[in-house]
């Protein structure tokens, strides 16, 4: 394929993944389904904490064996069309389950087990696909690239709201789940496809050093001590990671304050709106004043959804303002996710030596992973001292993020 074929191909099926993992998101989708059939706080914690570990734990080791080999594809063809089988099963679980009247606490134990699935195959993926991304395009396009995938992904994510909602106050529960996870699937399976489709392209060198892992795992140690960006950049993410503690208990919030579980579409998709209002914003930003002011930007905006959910704890206020207020914290949260997956793996790359980047990716998520798991941790305490205690530990998160990127620096902003 040309460059301008590759190009397209890869925005596609980010475009098609985003739309997807839209239909199954675990701070709106998924938290509220597992909130309805087991009513723990603890098992809605464990969704984005389940989904995060799962994502980062394959990774260092996929990492090293995609290092070592110097072909990423056929590792993302495992776990991209893994993952949709996943999805798909769940969708079936789901499906049957109602069929055949199973308890919800007993759906719900399934649902989190193939939620698990899902979440270790998907991370196989993860190393293998921003691999293949990078060696496909320049680096001068990349930040454009995540932009339109996550603007044409945004629209059908939108579309995917609208028909969540249809099925959610049309279809039994949790028969209207299943459509929407088998919606979820059917867009994967296109995403898979489309990247699978590309010729890869080749790699400058593979990762020169040791043989085994142990002493890979070493080498890289060694690295991160030695390379005051990259840990700057760990400390960051992993501050980063610590603010979704509250993620899932937005849902729970808002469920606390009276709206009912029809309106989560509606939330979904001022979710969707708010990261396809904000990407050409972050594109443009990231490309033309660099990866790292714009990771410094998204950062300090991450304060604003916990500290405007801790004013609407505090204040007594009628549902209509409750629902348009809680609009507004989703459509943040949409924009700042976005700009934090065009950030993170946009700086990283930076940062990265070019001939041994799958090293560097893994050994990052694997480093950060434990922060992801904070979540599970947020359930504890949203169960034990209540909803305002997990909001401020976020906004405490944010602000440690912050502090943290202050001091980095990268070549560009030498």
């Amino acid at each position: 394929m040309t460059p301008r074929q590759r190009f397209w191909h890869v925005a596609a099926a980010g475009t098609a993944f985003q739309a997807g993992s839209a239909a199954i998101d675990s701070s709106t989708i998924m938290a509220a389904l597992i909130l309805q059939l087991t009513g723990s706080p603890l098992a809605v914690g464990a969704v984005p904490a389940i989904l995060r570990l799962g994502w980062l734990t394959p990774q260092n080791f996929v990492g090293y064996l995609a290092g070592r080999s110097g072909a990423s594809m056929p590792f993302y063809a495992a776990g991209a069309l893994g993952r949709t089988a996943a999805i798909a099963l769940l969708a079936t679980v789901l499906w049957l389950g109602s069929a055949a009247e199973w308890r919800p606490a007993s759906i719900g134990a399934a649902a989190l087990a193939l939620w698990t699935l899902y979440a270790f195959v998907s991370g196989i993926a993860g190393v293998p696909c921003n691999d293949i991304a990078a060696r496909a395009v320049p680096s001068n396009r990349r930040s454009r690239l995540l932009a339109l995938r996550f603007f044409g992904g945004g629209l059908a994510a939108l579309a995917v709201a609208a028909l969540a909602g249809h099925f959610v106050r049309s279809t039994e529960f949790p028969v209207s789940y299943a459509a929407v996870f088998g919606i979820a699937a059917s867009l994967m399976l296109v995403s898979s496809v489309l990247l699978v489709s590309i010729r890869e392209p080749e790699r400058p060198g593979i990762s020169e050093g040791a043989e085994s892992f142990a002493a890979n795992f070493r080498e890289r140690r060694t690295a991160f001590r030695k390379d005051p960006r990259f840990r700057l950049f760990v400390f960051a993410q992993c501050s980063g990671g610590a603010v979704l503690i509250a993620a899932p208990f937005y849902v729970a919030a808002a469920a606390d304050m009276g709206l009912d579980p029809e309106n989560i579409a509606l939330l979904l998709g001022a979710q969707t709106s708010g990261a396809l209002a904000s990407n050409l914003l972050w594109g443009w930003r990231g490309d033309t004043r660099g990866k790292l002011p714009l990771m410094r930007l998204v950062s300090i905006l991450r304060l604003a959804p916990p500290l405007i959910l801790l004013a609407l704890l505090f204040l007594k206020m009628p549902h209509t303002q409750i629902l348009i207020a809680l609009s507004v914290v989703f459509l943040l949260l949409g924009a700042l996710a976005n700009g934090l997956t065009i950030a993170v793996p946009g700086l990283l790359m930076e940062i990265s030596p070019e001939h041994c980047r799958p090293a560097y990716s893994g050994y990052f998520k694997a480093l950060t992973a434990p922060a992801f798991i904070l979540p599970l941790l947020g359930g504890v305490v949203y169960g034990a001292i209540g909803a305002e205690a997990v909001f401020f530990l976020s906004a405490v998160s944010a602000a440690g993020q912050v502090c943290a990127l202050l001091p980095m620096r990268t070549k560009e902003n030498l």
